[in-house]
């Protein structure tokens, strides 16, 4: 029963960070095509300021629930995945590194590498996540011992690369319905018909990714012996139309709220069509590592619970806290100096150093 739980509350998680760290990927892969001009670009990078930090705490929580819960899947996977996972931490950091440096100085070469930096920090993450996840859907070649017989190279098979457009697709949705709500103009015009135009794109790989899925994986396996979990794509598809629906009535907020929706169930059709599997052997199934023979000892999954029920509300709470606060002003603020000011202030934060200057 502890073993369900914590599969459970390790999909959950995975499914928060995309849904939160998500419109980041989006923002940051959308800024070269979208941002005509440096009030854009800023704009871009101040409507992510706030909250890029704090998103990446649920990436942190996803590991370490995988480190604590579940060790030998965590050795597995860090090792068979490492130069995929490797190359997402180091896109990780050029992000952050990006997103402090770029308003040192008033360059315009310096800011243009920082931009190209945030560029490759959002992109190669999205697609990346989608491929890792794509593959552990499908399958991975470990052998009974747990050691990896593919490279880089066989992750990116014609499945797992569909997993990875999907996931971009999804990012870009969703970072372009975040802008829209925080700028004003014609980046919130310009963000809005990006928003709809992605979201056909998304629509009809996300029809092809369910169709590869049927043949390239067992996903189904687990709906068609529990019909009631069906839920969980019917929901993740009338997510997806009600994200259309909202962007028609230029209802933004509200459309965002169902790209959320739909990120978050995408992500938990797939985890729960992998159950009780964590790294499914495409070898043979029976060297596969389950929610089970991967598990730490009830005691310790036990302890875990008690921690997990006392700090994760106090997480979210504080999280909620930081959105409502910084999403009550937009980021389009007139042209200030750009030297010495940071990328995370509000237009009245902004306007006050403004006026100091």
């Amino acid at each position: 029963m502890l073993e369900t739980i914590w599969f459970a509350l390790w999909g959950i998680l995975w499914a928060a960070y995309f849904a939160l760290d998500g419109f980041d990927f989006g923002i940051g892969t959308l800024m070269p095509f979208i941002a005509k001009d440096e009030a854009d670009r800023r704009a871009v990078y101040k409507s992510m300021g706030p909250y890029w930090n704090g998103n990446e705490v649920w990436l942190i929580t996803a590991g370490g629930v995988t480190f604590a819960a579940f060790p030998k899947t965590y050795a597995v996977m860090f090792s068979s995945l490492y130069s995929a996972l490797l190359l997402i931490l180091f896109a990780l950091i050029v992000r952050g590194v990006a997103m402090e440096f770029r308003s040192n100085f008033a360059s315009s070469g310096w800011k243009r590498f920082w931009d190209y930096c945030l560029w490759i920090g959002n992109f190669a993450p999205g697609l990346l996540f989608g491929v890792a996840f794509a593959n552990l859907f499908r399958g991975i070649l470990i052998d009974g011992q747990g050691v990896y017989h593919g490279s880089l190279l066989s992750l990116l098979n014609f499945y797992g690369l569909m997993g990875g457009v999907l996931f971009v697709l999804m990012f870009l949705v969703h970072g372009s319905l975040w802008l829209t709500i925080k700028s004003e103009g014609d980046l919130r015009k310009r963000s809005g018909l990006v928003a709809a135009r992605v979201w056909t794109a998304l629509a009809a790989m996300a029809v092809i990714f369910l169709a590869a899925t049927w043949f390239s994986t067992r996903l189904y396996d687990n709906y068609l012996k529990m019909p009631v979990l069906a839920v969980i794509p019917l929901a993740a598809v009338a997510a997806l139309f009600t994200i259309r629906v909202f962007i028609a009535k230029s209802e933004w907020l509200k459309a965002w709220f169902s790209s959320a929706v739909f990120i978050i169930m995408v992500t938990l059709f797939g985890v729960t069509g992998l159950y009780p599997n964590m790294l499914l052997s495409s070898i043979n199934p029976a060297f596969s590592l389950t929610a089970f023979n991967s598990a730490s000892s009830p005691l310790t999954l036990k302890i875990m619970l008690g921690v997990a029920l006392t700090f994760v509300p106090v997480v979210i709470a504080y999280q909620v806290w930081v959105y409502r606060f910084f999403a009550r002003e937009l980021v389009s603020a007139p042209e200030i100096p750009a030297a010495g000011l940071g990328v995370v202030g509000t237009k009245a934060q902004n306007e006050s150093v403004t006026k100091i200057g």
